[in-house]
């Protein structure tokens, strides 16, 4: 019931307010609503006859009570429309990361065990962000085979032809991003293929071969074995992704000093198709295909990484100017384009987890961003054809890795007085060293070979130093195991105690003990980095910027940098 004992009747936009779910007590005082709630309409009187009020058409003293109510009616409309808008745009969002969710197809991060352990956190809590960036040949569909050829190839399974370690330090100020050229022959550990089931057994081959050898999740494997470096995730792009992502990035300035045309030769069949005046121009597209797999006009593999880094680190730039880093808003063609291109690790498998990772890059300076390319000589086996990896400088790569040592001199020194990080400790969980010595057999084997002929009767001299720590059933094995650093590796849980043990007779850092299913035992790999002497080398954490010169730094903040070309490839 209203004033006056009559009944007021809500006017229709009041009953459809309600239908939405709004509160009417919410925007009106007591004493102006109805008994039932509903609120007056503008201009009815009780019981819906004309408005009543003084002559000269001027109201009485109702007049500011009336005028509040439309106020607080206005007030409700407004509101309600900008609910009906949020919870709109909610919803759109909703559904829009539901769809892009759709897009993406994930795998297992690993193909196999590599024992290396994810690094432990500094002391804010920080660990380093490593992400694998694999580039597939596949021409399993018509888009690939339209924009790489080889329709004869269709049915074979795809090569991993480009492969980069992404690595964001653990404070997020500086990254770095290190290419393998394809044609690198290492050592692949056994795998197994997620999807298949099927098993492969180790090998010694071209590191393209791994994606056919288990997937991606094989690729990261046999990069762990190859750096000691533990990688947290993976992403896959074939030809089709790639031209989709560089349509949604835009034009990327890229630089040749003449005129190129990588075209098929007399000498060399195929080429990529790239051709461009001297200078600067803006790729995007399927051109932008053709300038990262450009290989002859660029004389080798090894020219088509510089090439790829020049790109990448121009569209860097290129991202920091146009603020892509902002907020979601400017990612929203990005997450569309990507998540239809990528195939990734499960652990990243939803657009929140990438859009995470991809702010994880916007506080790092573009001079803080340094791409090298692995050092590698010539193949023995194939000098024409295949690299292998020149051990001294690549370990001096991985050890900037491993520590969180910037590639670049640009950050700020450290302090003088700051006391150098221990050693990282053993996880919290992690058995002790074995109080018994004595009753640990432990088989020695020889590691400094690989790249360079190993140290005869190595594993004897340390085998001997084992047995003065008490060792009793230390002994060398016959076996030889090539690895670039001296390891302790055990099969299962019950073992890491006497791994452990070991470790610390002989003075190794706790990451050095690993676990293995290569092994039954517990089996120390004397590595090349402790080819002699009784004591195990101190670690000596390296200096910023110290990449070797073999690497062909590319730093992000360098815009002259600028392709030659190959004498026959210039038009």
């Amino acid at each position: 019931m209203g004033q006056g004992g009559t009944t007021r009747r809500a006017g229709p936009g009041a009953a459809r307010a309600r239908e939405l779910g709004w509160d009417d007590s919410l925007y009106e005082r007591a004493g102006n609503a109805s008994a039932s709630g509903t609120a007056a309409v503008p201009g009815q009187q009780d019981g819906g006859g004309p408005a009543s009020g003084p002559p000269g058409g001027r109201r009485g003293g109702g007049q500011g009570k009336r005028t509040k109510r439309r106020r607080f009616r206005a007030l409700r409309w407004v509101s309600g429309v900008l609910s009906l808008l949020i919870l709109g745009t909610a919803g759109a969002g909703y559904l829009y990361y539901r769809h892009l969710d759709g897009n993406l197809r994930s795998d297992s991060r690993a193909g196999s065990d590599s024992g290396v352990e994810r690094p432990k956190a500094n002391a804010a809590g920080q660990t380093p962000l490593n992400i694998l960036l694999i580039g597939s040949d596949s021409r399993a569909s018509d888009a690939n085979v339209k924009l790489g050829g080889g329709r004869n190839l269709r049915a074979d399974p795809p090569l991993a032809d480009v492969q980069m370690l992404l690595h964001v330090s653990a404070d997020r100020k500086n990254a770095s991003m290190v290419s393998v050229p394809r044609d690198t022959r290492v050592d692949i550990p056994a795998c197994k293929d997620a999807k298949t089931g099927r098993a492969y057994p180790p090998t010694n081959a071209i590191i393209n071969t791994t994606l056919a050898r288990g997937g991606p999740g094989c690729t990261l494997s046999t990069w762990e074995k190859l750096t000691g470096v533990y990688i947290d995730h993976w992403m896959t792009i074939d030809f089709a992704g790639v031209v989709r992502m560089a349509d949604a990035v835009g034009g990327v300035p890229v630089c040749v000093r003449e005129n190129v045309w990588d075209r098929p030769t007399p000498a060399a069949p195929g080429g990529s198709g790239l051709k461009l005046r001297a200078g600067t121009t803006d790729v995007k597209g399927e051109q932008a295909l053709q300038w990262l797999r450009t290989r002859h006009a660029f004389e080798s593999d090894l020219g088509r990484s510089k090439a790829q880094h020049l790109y990448l680190s121009s569209m860097f730039r290129t991202l920091k100017s146009q603020n892509y880093f902002a907020g979601p808003s400017k990612l929203t063609g990005l997450a569309e384009a990507g998540t239809k291109a990528l195939e990734v690790s499960q652990e990243i498998g939803s657009v929140k987890k990438l859009f995470d990772l991809g702010m994880q890059l916007k506080n790092v300076p573009v001079d803080r961003m340094t791409m090298v390319t692995m050092p590698t000589v010539p193949d023995p086996r194939s000098p024409a054809n295949h690299l292998v990896v020149n051990t001294a400088d690549a370990q001096q790569l991985w050890s900037l890795l491993r520590d969180d040592v910037p590639f670049d001199t640009h950050g700020k020194a450290a302090s003088p007085s700051s006391p150098s990080a221990p050693p990282s400790p053993a996880s919290p969980d992690a058995p002790a060293p074995a109080d018994a010595p004595a009753r640990t057999a432990v088989s020695v084997r020889n590691g400094t070979g690989g790249d360079q002929a190993p140290v005869s009767g190595r594993a004897g001299e340390v085998a001997g130093l084992l047995a003065d720590q008490g060792y009793a059933r230390a002994a060398a094995d016959r076996e030889q195991m090539p690895m670039d650093t001296t390891s302790v590796l055990y099969p299962s849980a019950g073992l890491e105690g006497d791994a452990r043990g070991v470790a610390k007779a002989l003075g190794l850092p706790s990451d050095a003990v690993r676990r293995s299913a290569d092994v039954s035992g517990v089996v120390l790999v004397v590595g090349a980095d402790w080819r002699q002497g009784g004591a195990y080398p101190k670690h000596v954490k390296p200096a910023a910027g110290s990449v070797p010169v073999s690497a062909d730094a590319v730093h992000g903040d360098d815009k002259s940098a600028c392709m030659e070309v190959y004498q026959p490839y210039r038009w």
